[in-house]
């Protein structure tokens, strides 16, 4: 009876470090995403947005509209991050209303050049870079 109840408790303490392994893991890949879309930000949307997301870049004074406080962008939707429409405005397949005509870049046309095209490769990888800074973007909420 002692034998199959350490038996047991030593079953039970596997699965949970195994468990405690795979989210450790799943967050480490969490944050190397992140750094990523932190990196994508800090080189293609800092100049505008500022460094610290909120709107002040160095270029923003000579815009003739603000660039978006985008710590903001979850409290201005309810309190839920609005993630795949960011990742729809900062590649280009939505319309970003308050601009007039539309100021920001198209970083979506921009990363898939990059990338070498429009073929599916390109297009994935010009996805995953987008998909990273949006996680970032997320990540900067108050």
């Amino acid at each position: 009876m002692r034998r199959t109840f350490q038996l047991i408790f030593t079953l039970i303490l596997s699965a949970g470090l195994g468990l405690a392994l795979v989210a450790a893991r799943a967050a480490a890949q969490e944050m190397e995403i992140i750094a990523g879309g932190e990196i994508e930000y800090q080189n293609y949307c800092a100049v505008c947005h500022g460094v610290d997301a909120k709107g002040k870049g160095l270029m923003s004074k000579f815009l003739t509209v603000r660039p978006a406080d985008l710590t903001q962008l979850k409290n201005n939707n309810g309190g839920t991050f609005p993630f795949w429409r960011t990742y729809r405005v900062i590649d280009g397949s939505e319309e970003v209303l308050g601009h007039g005509t539309r100021e920001m870049p198209i970083w979506g046309d921009r990363f898939r050049t990059q990338a070498g095209g429009n073929d599916t490769g390109s297009r994935a990888q010009a996805a995953g870079r987008l998909i990273g800074l949006v996680f970032y973007l997320q990540r900067v909420q108050e």
